[in-house]
């Protein structure tokens, strides 16, 4: 698959033109108690108090996201879309920049892609990533909740967790197999 690009340009940053800001969101109930508070996260400036709130509320990865990660070498998969894992004394934090989950999700979409021959080449994987992170920041595209949620946790972060029913199928047989990952 080509994939021609819109809105980016390569070996560019695919944020160019998007401003980021410092944020802070904070959801109360009606009596005053903070139910929620994030403060200095990084959202793009065009993103309402709204859509801040709901990024930082219910798709920032809350836990568990290592502060540096290596690569898991992978032949085959070009160096930049290698599924991370944490780095050797790495602390645990939470997502606080929008960054940190567009990436998450169109890494995933990409490495899949990737794994599956969609592309026709690297530049074409490579474009589709960047062209999805603009489109997300510029709020010009989105997932379903379930993706940002879930999406990327384990090709962004190395995290894992028990099998709940999920099911895939296998690129190579074509099998619907039962998932050994959440």
């Amino acid at each position: 698959m080509r994939i021609s690009r819109r809105f980016t340009t390569a070996n560019a940053d695919p944020y160019a033109g998007i401003p980021f800001s410092k944020r802070t969101s904070r959801i109360v109930n009606p009596d005053g108690s903070v139910v929620f508070e994030a403060r200095d996260i990084d959202m793009p400036s065009n993103f309402s108090q709204v859509a801040t709130d709901i990024m930082a509320q219910k798709y920032f990865r809350k836990a568990g996201v290592p502060t540096a990660t290596v690569a898991v070498d992978e032949p085959g998969v070009p160096e930049w879309l290698q599924r991370r894992v944490p780095a050797e004394g790495a602390t645990m934090a939470g997502e606080t920049d929008a960054r940190q989950t567009f990436h998450r999700l169109a890494g995933t979409w990409t490495y899949w892609g990737w794994k599956g021959g969609y592309f026709d080449s690297e530049e074409d994987a490579r474009a589709f990533y960047d062209e999805l992170c603009h489109m997300m920041a510029a709020q010009m595209a989105a997932p379903n909740s379930p993706q940002w949620f879930n999406t990327g946790l384990h090709w962004a972060y190395g995290i894992t967790g028990p099998a709940q029913g999920h099911s895939y199928v296998d690129a190579i047989t074509g099998r619907v197999m039962a998932s050994e990952n959440a």
